[in-house]
């Protein structure tokens, strides 16, 4: 490690270390491509054909039926590929089927406040908020599940879950809505506590952007074909036709035009994954990512979690604070790596509190996360000798 003098000292110059990670690809979004990965080698027999044709509705298909295999998601649970990735699979949700119970709406990152603005202001649902700051898990002993619940499985912008789906009862008599979008793939999810999941196949698989994936669990399907809500639905937002859910959507039949190309980049991650083991091998990458990346955080005192509990800290999304960073240091911090090709996008989210956000996910090598640690010795001493 880099040795660093005291704070109100004379930074020494520092010395670049000799080894960059092979693959400095640490963004939380879109993040890194599985390994191995080409574009040479994708499929293209789907290109420049209609999605209605036979291989289009195949590929979906199949491509639907990996996922469900890599999800250990039961047969009770339906999986749809939608337009407007993760935020477009979540509002898809809120607005079909919010309304019918009150709703309590869980925020502690700006992804779920997001969630909190559409159901107040959008919907005018007057919801119930229970909120944390940047960091902390709220009470979720303090959740009503006679409600409507809406929450984030894995919160991306401050590096905070859900520890599990206990504090979800199995007679709940609401709707459980998760937006897991950096948390499939990478945790072990009690399907029959969701009754709505969405995600991306940008975050953990390492896939491209523009597309979202539905889940619906049996109480979500019934919701459906038993609620119309009082607001208008956009045509790429309708999942029923004639008070039956349209099942097409959920084989592969999708609402509007998908990208093949991004399909077919999805099918390449997600056999990769069955490669590597399956959920398992998935969850036990990220695992080890995790606890090289919080070594290194053990070993420096300037770095820290901003998830302070354990339990609750992400293990994709890890978010960390530097020692007297504001966000001038942080972007300067980062720029750096990405100039020296040692990391790429690393700075914390906008809206978050100052510092560093490295992805994690299964798509990254645990190699290259113990390699950065030295680089992120540097770049502090760097810019602190700058400062």
């Amino acid at each position: 490690m880099t040795d660093l003098t005291a704070v109100d000292a004379t930074i020494a110059p520092a010395v670049k270390p000799a080894t960059r990670p092979a693959r400095p690809f640490f963004s939380s979004g879109p993040c890194a491509k599985p390994p191995g990965w080409d574009a040479a080698k994708l499929a293209t027999e789907s290109l420049g054909r209609s999605h209605r044709a036979k291989i289009g509705k195949t590929r979906l298909a199949y491509s639907i039926d990996l996922m469900r295999e890599l999800l250990n998601l039961p047969d009770t649970h339906r999986i749809g590929i939608v337009p407007g990735s993760d935020t477009g699979a979540f509002e898809m949700a809120m607005w079909t089927m919010l309304g019918a119970r009150p709703v309590t709406t869980i925020a502690w990152e700006s992804f779920g406040e997001g969630w909190v603005t559409d159901a107040a202001k959008q919907l005018k649902l007057d919801p119930t908020v229970i909120r944390a700051d940047y960091g902390q898990l709220p009470d979720l002993d303090a959740v009503d599940f006679s409600n409507d619940v809406l929450f984030t499985w894995n919160g991306t912008t401050s590096g905070v879950r859900v520890p599990n789906a206990d504090f979800i009862p199995s007679d709940r008599e609401g709707l459980t809505f998760a937006d897991a979008t950096s948390a499939v793939f990478a945790y072990d999810i009690d399907w029959a506590k969701i009754d709505v999941a969405t995600f991306s196949w940008q975050k953990v698989l390492g896939g491209e952007g523009g597309h979202g994936v539905l889940i619906l669990g049996p109480r979500a399907v019934e919701r459906l074909e038993t609620y119309t809500p009082a607001w208008p639905l956009p045509k790429v937002f309708r999942l029923v036709s004639k008070g039956k859910l349209a099942e097409g959507v959920f084989k592969g039949e999708t609402i509007n035009t998908p990208s093949m190309l991004a399909v077919e980049d999805a099918i390449f991650a997600l056999e990769w994954g069955k490669s590597v083991g399956g959920s398992a091998g998935l969850i036990a990458r990220s695992d080890a990512n995790a606890a090289a990346l919080g070594k290194i955080v053990a070993e420096r005192d300037w770095l820290c979690h901003l998830a302070l509990d354990e339990a609750s800290r992400s293990k994709t999304s890890v978010c960390l604070t530097v020692e007297g960073a504001d966000e001038a240091f942080i972007k300067a911090f980062a720029a750096l790596l990405e100039k020296e090709g040692a990391a790429y996008d690393i700075a914390g989210y906008r809206d978050a509190p100052a510092g560093l956000r490295i992805w994690c996910g299964a798509t990254v090598e645990t190699a290259d996360i113990e390699a950065l640690g030295p680089w992120l010795d540097w770049a502090y001493a760097t810019v602190k000798a700058a400062a």
